[in-house]
């Protein structure tokens, strides 16, 4: 399964405004600048994220997006789902009806496991946990040793899923 660029760079842009979240909109000069995504882009993603009430516009001199919620009540999988759609690695776990071996093919129950697997690693972290580690491997790559003002310790973004689902 491949994640596409709406989705790996719709994440980022989510994790752009939750690290501004609650100090007003963030220009989209300032996500690009940021994050390396044209502009352009942005504003395509950004309508994605809205039509599923995940972001807001506000206009003006001062305007660009930030959340509509706060952002650790959003998790990844709600962030990447507003870009990609069902995040299904073969047609049949999306919709069993396109082919009738479904209900009775091991390879089907495979990749339902491996939908259920992703689905919960996303929906383990929220945006609040993925800007703080992104926080922190800025703050390694640019050589800083311990927490500064707006750090604390990073999230385990490797820990297993044990939701059991």
């Amino acid at each position: 399964m491949r994640m596409s660029t709406r989705g790996r760079y719709g994440l980022r842009v989510m994790m752009e405004l939750a690290a501004h979240y609650g100090r007003g909109p963030v220009s989209v000069e300032t996500i690009a600048r940021n994050q390396e995504i044209s502009g352009k882009y942005i504003h395509t993603l950004a309508l994605g994220l809205k039509s599923a009430g995940l972001v807001r516009a506000v206009r003006g001199p001062s305007g660009g997006y930030e959340l509509a919620r706060d952002p650790s009540t959003i998790t990844a999988l709600e962030a990447v789902s507003a870009l990609e759609g069902q995040l299904a690695p073969v047609e049949c776990v999306a919709d069993s009806s396109v082919c009738p071996r479904a209900p009775r093919c091991a390879a089907h129950d495979l990749w339902r496991g491996v939908k259920s697997a992703v689905d919960g690693v996303l929906s383990s972290l929220t945006l609040e946990e993925l800007a703080m580690e992104a926080r922190s491997k800025q703050g390694e790559a640019s050589g800083r040793s311990g927490p500064g003002p707006h750090r604390g310790t990073a999230p385990n973004l490797h820990r297993e899923n044990t939701s059991g689902s």
